[in-house]
């Protein structure tokens, strides 16, 4: 199982990619298509219904109308108006007089489409009645009675829609503009000026004005936090180095006099190493307290020769430990950082690596852009594995060795400086830990300065 960690620096400024203004005007453009959809089915419908129900309904009453003036006065002729043609056809009589498209129709109603009528017949014993209606007097009435109603109502949605399209977008520019101010703030250094109250735009007011107001005062508070971070890290870089460098000094004129003794040497030795530790951490904890685009006091350096000053160091915690650390340099890589930050990363790597290892082999190798540390330890579960980088997380708290930030550290700075981090263990066999990195100088770096 492996753990990999890349550096990877916030997008700023980038542009919004769906506004809420985009996303009603998307609203608004769906509710117009399906509501013209919704009327374009309404015609078919209607005008469908209108021919075939509304048309035969008409067709029927005016038979059952004929058939009863009929009974009043047998002579009366069938009606013959501009839309409505009728026939009658009385038993035993001739069909001579009726039109041949009509002959044969059996009774009910008919759509003679190449005849442009739509005709009801009627079968009594008076005679079959043929009731006629012209299909462009049809058309025309689902027009003026159907279709245009509806092309109305069409024309009342688009232009109730349109209107309150406009009124959205008057109400919601205030937060666009809000959001297209927010969205151009740098994280590191906000600019807050533009959401003052005296700079806002007229037609800002309610709620929206209360949000600017919000913003600019939590625009306002960032700027204080950051701006008494950067006062931190200046103050934090000169306190913290003082005692450390009188420290060093004193112990240095300490260890020049010759008649010093030996436990005493030994006690001043490890006063000097844990100075120089604490250095590289006050160092490591002042970069990750800097901004990222604040580029640390970098060189190029050996990195074998960071690996055997570390080396030394951690053969000390081994002790008495039934435990032997080797040191293989497979290539004389180099690379541009501050060293002190190499120090710290492969320092809390050995360091986690001998005080879990009780008996077999620490063991580090160097290749080209890689430093790998070994060992035979307790190693960790999966569960453990894939928690290892949290802060105060321990896999084995009833080993009392360290606090559990020592692998987020470590984490913190790989990813500062564009480095990787990988760990594989395996519970009760021990654990490989795999720092990767570079060994091409960063650009802008004039790369015959690698000495």
């Amino acid at each position: 199982m492996r753990a990999g960690l890349h550096s990877r620096r916030p997008v700023l400024n980038a542009p919004m990619p769906h506004g809420l203004s985009r996303k009603i005007r998307i609203a608004f453009i769906l509710q117009v298509v399906m509501a013209s959809l919704a009327i374009v089915i309404a015609f078919f419908v209607v005008g469908t219904l209108f021919k075939y129900s509304f048309i035969r309904s008409s067709l029927q009453e005016e038979a059952r109308h004929y058939w009863e003036l009929r009974e009043s006065a047998a002579a009366q002729p069938p009606p013959n108006t501009f839309s409505l043609r009728a026939y009658l056809v009385e038993p035993g009589g001739s069909a001579e007089a009726l039109p041949a498209y009509l002959r044969g129709l059996a009774p009910g109603f008919h759509e003679l489409k190449s005849e442009g009528q739509m005709v009801w017949v009627e079968r009594k014993p008076q005679g079959t009645l043929y009731v006629a209606f012209l299909r462009e007097q049809a058309n025309r009435l689902a027009w003026w009675f159907a279709v245009l109603p509806a092309m109305l109502a069409l024309f009342a949605i688009y232009g109730a829609t349109w209107l309150t399209y406009k009124s959205s977008k008057r109400l919601v520019s205030p937060v666009a503009w809000l959001a297209r101010q927010v969205s151009r703030w740098d994280p590191r250094r906000p600019d807050i000026a533009a959401l003052a109250p005296d700079r806002l735009p007229a037609d800002m007011q309610g709620e929206a004005r209360q949000l600017a107001g919000a913003l600019h005062a939590l625009g306002e508070r960032v700027e204080a936090q950051l701006t008494r971070e950067r006062n931190f890290t200046r103050d934090a870089s000169h306190e913290l180095r003082t005692p450390l460098t009188v420290i060093r000094v004193a112990s240095d004129m300490a260890l020049a006099d010759e008649t010093l003794e030996p436990r005493l040497a030994r006690s001043l030795r490890r006063i000097q190493r844990a100075g120089r530790d604490m250095e590289a951490v006050v160092d490591a904890f002042l970069i990750l307290a800097r901004e990222p685009d604040v580029v640390p006091q970098s060189e190029w350096f050996d990195v074998c020769e960071v690996v055997h000053e570390e080396a030394v160091k951690a053969r000390m915690l081994l002790g008495d430990k039934p435990v032997e650390l080797q040191v293989a340099c497979e290539g004389a890589p180099r690379i541009y950082a501050p060293p002190r930050v190499l120090h710290v990363v492969l320092g809390n790597l050995l360091r986690n690596a001998c005080s879990y290892t009780d008996r077999g082999l620490v063991e580090v190798t160097v290749h080209e852009g890689l430093v790998q540390v070994r060992d035979t330890g307790i190693g960790m579960s999966a569960e453990a594995l894939a928690r290892a980088f949290e802060p105060f997380y321990r896999a084995r708290p009833e080993y009392p060795v360290g606090t559990g930030l020592g692998l987020s550290i470590v984490r913190r700075l790989c990813e500062r400086f564009g480095w990787t981090i990988e760990l594989e263990s395996t519970l009760d066999s021990g654990t490989t830990a795999r720092v990767r990195f570079s060994s091409q100088p960063p650009p802008g770096t004039d790369p015959y300065l690698q000495g």
